[in-house]
């Protein structure tokens, strides 16, 4: 489709990347989401997410609004998809209503009459083809000024998702909206499957950003300033810093609640292709493959007698017996064990692990890092042993602690290590000992993977005791 001025017009992906999967938990956490796994199909889910707008016929340059904490996992993606686009990092999370807003304001710098296609980057769309196809149909909609919201055809009473009620006489591809509905008890979908002329929201939404903008300033007028004082004070390069000081002050509100649900001029495609937002173990259990007992089975797992079932090893083996449709999964330094029915309930253990600062919502024992990763293997009151891999050619910050000495032993690789004013190369077997308060970094000049253990002394350990003098990566 081109623009009166016959200039080819390009849908702009707007990829949300900021959530933090509660619900999938033990393998989803703040600092490692569920978006960033391979839970089902080739790639991470936000890989995925972005192959679906992967088509330069149709789509330009994405924007992804995602935490500024996940950065490199973004940027690794999309590196991994072959594709570049504008990364606006957000210092705190505020809901969809300020991240779209964001969105909208970066593309009109661009683009006056930008159409953005929004997404969140974990849901399960196929296939693509059909997809991009749908998208074009709904196009002319968006174009005359509406802000449309795509939904799926119910396929059973359920209760984590919104409704969206539309006029079944409405004979468009974008159909008039009667209302939203949030999700409902359990007898109230049922109403819902039976009526047919309810949807279930999908949280995938097109509209010329223009037009969101408007509505934005029409309902939600903090949300606009804000988001606009925040934007001006970012960097002006392909990845913006949201500044913290202006966002921290915006209201944290859904684009349900506070645009879709009280703007005029919203309709709603009935999406026809398989969706699946991936919000439960149980969804996931849905959508992979099963064997001939009903059972999804990943990883290193032996069973007997079970039936209906999830059961997940990342790891270690994980042996079931005598059990119907429950949920197992095995991550390095957690196990859950629920029962399908029960897979919505799973963030109240997340809740109950937040309040007692349990690090196991936060982080793995295995974290990501830009330059590589590291894994904690044995810790007590002083002391604290990690496995650490730097991948070729990438270095760590240079660094210092004020509370603990480490003691580096190379497994494989050479390392090329800083300390102080001296350079060393170390090699297999060797190792170098880094004094409390000494300057440092740990290099990987090599063409293999950097492998050694680093056992840490003294009375502090925490990740929060490092002072960088210079990084790669940007980091403070």
């Amino acid at each position: 489709m081109s623009r009166p001025d016959n200039s080819p017009l390009k849908i702009t992906p707007v990829i949300l990347c900021g959530g933090s999967g509660t619900r999938l938990w033990p393998l989803s956490r703040s600092l490692y989401p569920k978006q960033f796994y391979p839970l089902v199909g080739d790639g991470s889910l936000f890989q995925q997410t972005l192959s679906r707008a992967n088509n330069p016929e149709i789509y330009g340059a994405p924007i992804v609004v995602a935490n500024r904490h996940h950065q490199f996992l973004v940027e690794k993606d999309l590196q991994v998809v072959g594709l570049k686009g504008q990364l606006i990092l957000e210092p705190c999370a505020r809901n969809t209503t300020p991240a779209i807003t964001l969105a909208a304001l970066a593309a009109i710098q661009k683009d006056p009459d930008a159409v953005l296609l929004n997404m969140p980057s974990d849901h399960l769309i196929e296939p693509i083809d059909d997809f991009n196809a749908f998208v074009q149909k709904a196009l002319p909609a968006a174009l005359a000024g509406e802000l449309v919201t795509f939904g799926v055809t119910p396929t059973r009473p359920e209760t984590g998702y919104g409704y969206i009620q539309y006029d079944l006489d409405d004979i468009g591809v974008a159909k008039k909206v009667l209302r939203f509905v949030e999700k409902p008890a359990v007898e109230k979908a049922k109403e819902y499957l039976k009526t047919g002329d309810f949807l279930w929201n999908s949280g995938v939404f097109l509209f010329q950003a223009k037009a969101f903008l408007e509505a934005v300033q029409t309902y939600e007028p903090l949300i606009f300033e804000v988001c606009n004082n925040a934007l001006v004070l970012a960097k002006d390069s392909q990845t913006w810093l949201v500044d913290k000081q202006s966002f921290e002050s915006s209201p944290s509100v859904s684009i349900d609640y506070g645009i879709m649900e009280r703007a005029k001029n919203v309709r709603v495609a009935p999406l026809t292709v398989h969706w699946n937002d991936l919000g439960s173990w149980q969804a996931l259990w849905e959508v992979d493959n099963r064997d001939k007992d009903g059972n999804t089975i990943i990883g290193d797992v032996v069973t007997h007698n079970v039936s209906q079932s999830y059961i997940r090893s990342e790891g270690r083996l994980v042996t079931v017996v005598g059990l119907e449709g429950v949920i197992v999964v095995e991550s390095q330094d957690a196990i859950l064990v629920a029962s399908q029915t029960a897979s919505q309930d799973v963030k109240h253990i997340v809740d109950t692990l937040k309040l007692s600062e349990r690090s196991h919502t936060k982080s793995h024992a295995t974290e990501e890092r830009p330059w590589g990763s590291f894994q904690s293997i044995d810790k007590g009151e002083r002391f604290q042993v990690k496995r650490i891999t730097v991948k070729p050619g990438q270095k760590l910050s240079l660094q210092m602690h004020h509370h603990r000495a480490e003691h580096w032993i190379v497994v494989s690789g050479t390392a090329k290590v800083t300390r102080g004013e001296e350079e060393f190369m170390v090699f297999e077997n060797q190792s170098i000992y880094i004094p409390c308060g000494t300057k440092h970094r740990l290099e990987n000049p090599g063409k293999i993977a950097l492998e050694l253990i680093e056992v840490q002394s003294g009375p502090y350990l925490g990740e929060d005791d490092i002072i960088r003098f210079g990084d790669d990566y940007g980091r403070a």
